[in-house]
């Protein structure tokens, strides 16, 4: 089992609580975890990437290589086009659609969504919409985190397990907010994975 993963998204998007709930689930699944954050500049919105590597067995390094990514979870779009030389020809791309207009020559949403089809496997979400559905626009990053649940090797109770593990603190009602956005994200993967 193996799974080689890289988040992306701007500074202030919850990337680093993505990882957090994804490692906390793998050491929870007894699997060997290795990561290594890169940060821009999140105090202006800069970009912000993380490398998970995930396996049953010792893993050597932390960083993966380019075409070697099976997972790529993107909670902005044009991030997920910036590590797709990354991704394995069988990886995922499982992106938001809501763009971080973060810059003055920012693509067309247009023109992403159509780069984005052009990835084999992909799942293009509207987390922000399914967040606020779910009762917060500040669980976006779990709803992504759900949507891409379905592409890990980590079994789904044991990412619950994490989410509980990283929001228990916060109190009950966070806990089942997340949940609830987690839930609603892997359901709409379950429905839409192209």
């Amino acid at each position: 089992m193996k799974n080689d993963i890289i988040l992306a998204g701007v500074g202030g998007q919850g990337i680093l609580s993505i990882a957090a709930a994804i490692g906390m689930a793998s050491v929870n699944s007894n699997l060997h975890i290795k990561q290594a954050e890169v940060h821009g500049m999140s105090q202006r919105g800069g970009d912000v990437q993380s490398h998970l590597r995930i396996s049953d067995q010792p893993i050597a390094s932390d960083l993966i290589p380019a075409g070697k990514t099976d997972l790529i979870i993107s909670v902005e779009p044009m991030e997920g086009l910036r590590y797709l030389p990354f991704l394995a020809p069988n990886g995922w791309l499982v992106t938001n659609t809501t763009p971080f207009n973060n810059i003055p020559d920012y693509p067309e949403t247009d023109a992403l969504m159509g780069e984005i089809k052009k990835v084999k496997n992909h799942v293009a979400i509207d987390a922000d919409t399914i967040a606020k559905e779910a009762g917060s626009s500040r669980a976006s990053n779990i709803v992504m985190l759900g949507a891409a649940s379905l592409f890990l090797d980590i079994p789904f109770e044991k990412i619950e397990e994490g989410i509980k593990q990283l929001f228990g603190r916060k109190g009950e009602e966070i806990v089942e907010l997340n949940l609830k956005a987690l839930r609603a994200g892997r359901e709409f993967s379950e429905k839409n994975k192209s």
